[in-house]
């Protein structure tokens, strides 16, 4: 349903941390422009832990209505909660979403059956398709294969991001869930090869940057030709680990303000990249062949 390239987009904030929404609808613009598969809003990339949820429906009404249907939005309405879980679905929902990201619940740890009722109560309650999102680095907590098989069935939930960095994890899911779960990758090091073993694109942070480029070797993937895939990757593996020299979003936030795209905003507890951290983004950059201030 999902697939290519669907960039993990940054949200453009002024120095003193609001939202910038007139960047927000260039930046929704360029993205379409360049070839990007679809947008996903407040994920990790969009900081969304400290973005409200009347910001996450604005942000997400006013994607709705910039790309006018060409491209799929996709909003992050997971949390730790079940109930808000619920409440955010529905009210982005409500807002324009064509589906939302549903991440594992972060810091309480629920146990498996913990997580399956988690996604199925968010399921049953959603007026739009459910992508679950594995990322147990920053949660805490991670979905299981066999976990991931007994959702695949439910008629809502039609991905898995799978970012847990590991092949074989993909494998594994593949065989479980067959046809019923497609696969997402998580990880842009990875997700050439996690798209020609099987996965159907890739939620990606470094499509902030590179939209075509992302673009082009996902498509390549997607169509089978490895060669032209792993040959178009390999020139943006600089980039893949420059944007994870601290954690995301920084690095990927000060990239995109050097294209001009967006301005210097971050919220805390986020702070501004090094200026060790600037320099190894820099020589990324440059390395990717990326112009930039």
């Amino acid at each position: 349903m999902y697939a290519g390239s669907l960039v993990a987009i940054v949200t453009p904030m002024t120095p003193a941390g609001d939202i910038d929404y007139a960047a927000w609808e260039a930046l929704l613009d360029w993205h379409v422009a360049e070839g990007s598969d679809g947008i996903v809003v407040c994920g990790t990339t969009g900081e969304s832990p400290t973005v409200t949820l009347s910001e996450a429906v604005e942000l997400t009404r006013r994607a709705a209505a910039r790309v006018r249907g060409r491209v799929p939005v996709i909003a992050g309405s997971g949390t730790n909660d079940t109930a808000r879980s619920i409440e955010r679905t529905r009210e982005l929902a409500e807002a324009g979403a064509d589906a939302v990201l549903v991440v594992t619940p972060y810091y309480n740890k629920p146990t498996q059956e913990g997580l399956y009722q988690h996604f199925s109560a968010i399921a049953d309650d959603s007026s739009v398709p459910v992508i679950l999102y594995n990322v147990p680095s920053r949660t805490g907590v991670d979905l299981l294969p066999e976990t991931a098989a007994r959702l695949a069935g439910h008629p809502r939930i039609v991905s898995l991001k799978e970012a847990t960095g590991n092949l074989a994890r993909l494998a594994e899911l593949q065989e479980r869930c067959g046809a019923e779960l497609e696969l997402l990758s998580g990880d842009d090091p990875i997700a050439a090869e996690s798209i020609l073993a099987g996965a159907r694109g890739v939620i990606s942070v470094t499509a902030n940057v590179v939209p075509r480029a992302m673009r082009e070797m996902t498509h390549a993937a997607l169509t089978g030709d490895a060669e032209r895939a792993r040959g178009l990757d390999a020139a943006l593996q600089p980039l893949h680990r420059g944007l994870f020299v601290e954690a995301n979003p920084i690095p990927v936030k000060w990239a995109v303000e050097r294209l001009g795209r967006i301005g210097s905003g971050i919220r805390l507890p986020l702070t501004p990249l090094s200026a060790a951290g600037q320099h190894t983004v820099r020589e990324a950059l440059r390395a990717a062949g990326v112009a930039c201030h």
